[in-house]
């Protein structure tokens, strides 16, 4: 079988290893006889892979102690309920700031709406959100409970190259389309969260690196299933969770390990986006979609200055085995979403049909 390089924005490509593995253990794991996806949570083998994601995932992120890792259901969209119930209510005037960098930042604002006072503490959305706002921190009252941000945008390929120090206040990280790409220091945040199907794993659940003084501030009418503190006490096992995303992820980090670990991934992904990037950069036949300072490694995002050109390009890609590059239907042009999964090899090659497909077409 050939596989295509896919470069879909999630569900995402996870590595080949990693399916290999998956692939032969899920009729029989570890010679039990029967797959892990069919086994209890509460057995001995899971409690083994959930014990062993928490182990890599603290090592390869540099965790620090007094953070919890929990499995969440619903994805990271859930969370955007999840994290007001959790923590708007740390102060009484339920109070939350929220930085607007896309169209996820916009969705979890409004849905947090729900649960207090939220504000927008800065948007681009006057500049189509092509780059991350300026954000005085000082502007922020004195008892809001949380700021939020979105690390890294997906559909218009912006990423915070520094995060801002919001002091007392926690801040909060959607962090979906780019944990562990980089080296990041979590002691700057209160809370990480990041649904699986970018760079962990497969879709429906959520990763959650929470500070330990921020669990048990949720609302009364918090539901036990969304409540970090039901995770935290039970290790993401008061039901029954989605073992074999859990299983995933694991292989996942497993392999994450051994590539390099972050620092190895950070310099390979900061590589890799070059190579797009430098073709969109010394053309005037591709137009970058955003600002070069703000630009993400792990969402390439540009146009055709001849937009009626832009169904060839992208059928022309497919027959070439460049899959998924098509950009969301809110902004349209072209996306290349090369997460950790993606080789080196699958960038040279959309670069090198760029552009042959610039000569041909210009």
């Amino acid at each position: 079988m050939t596989r295509v390089f896919n470069f879909g924005a999630g569900p995402a490509m996870l590595p080949t290893a990693v399916m290999e593995i998956a692939q032969r253990e899920f009729l029989n794991y570890r010679d039990m006889g029967t797959g892990l996806i069919e086994i209890s949570h509460r057995s001995k083998e899971f409690e083994d892979v959930i014990n062993s994601a928490d182990s890599l995932l603290a090592e390869l992120a540099n965790i620090p102690d007094n953070y919890k890792i929990l499995y969440v259901h619903g994805g990271a969209q859930m969370q955007f309920s999840a994290i007001p119930m959790n923590l708007i209510n740390r102060n009484p005037a339920k109070k939350a700031a929220y930085v607007e960098t896309g169209n996820f930042a916009g969705l979890a604002r409004k849905e947090a709406s729900r649960y207090g006072n939220v504000t927008v503490a800065a948007s681009s959305e006057n500049t189509d959100f092509d780059r991350i706002p300026e954000f005085d921190v000082a502007s922020l009252d004195a008892d809001t409970s949380y700021v939020h941000i979105t690390s890294n945008n997906t559909i218009y390929g912006t990423r915070w190259q520094q995060f801002p120090d919001t002091g007392d206040i926690p801040l909060v990280a959607d962090m979906t389309s780019e944990l562990l790409s980089r080296r990041l220091d979590i002691s700057q945040f209160g809370v990480i969260y990041a649904g699986l199907q970018k760079n962990l794993g497969p879709a429906g659940l959520a990763c959650v690196i929470v500070r330990e003084d921020l669990l048990g501030h949720a609302t009364p009418e918090t539901p036990s299933l969304l409540n970090y503190k039901t995770y935290a006490d039970k290790h993401s096992l008061a039901n029954t969770n989605n073992t074999f995303a859990i299983y995933m992820m694991k292989l996942v980090l497993e392999w994450l390990k051994g590539e390099g670990g972050l620092d190895a991934m950070e310099a390979r992904n900061d590589e890799k986006s070059a190579l797009l990037y430098d073709v969109i950069d010394n053309s005037d036949f591709y137009l970058a979609a955003v600002q070069k300072e703000h630009r993400s490694t792990m969402n390439v995002t540009f146009n055709l200055a001849n937009n009626d050109l832009l169904n060839d390009f992208l059928e022309q890609a497919l027959a070439k085995g460049l899959y998924a590059l098509k950009g969301h239907r809110n902004v349209g042009g072209i996306r290349a979403s090369i997460y950790n999964a993606m080789p080196r090899e699958g960038c040279v090659a959309l670069a090198e049909f760029m552009q042959e497909f610039e000569k041909n077409n210009a």
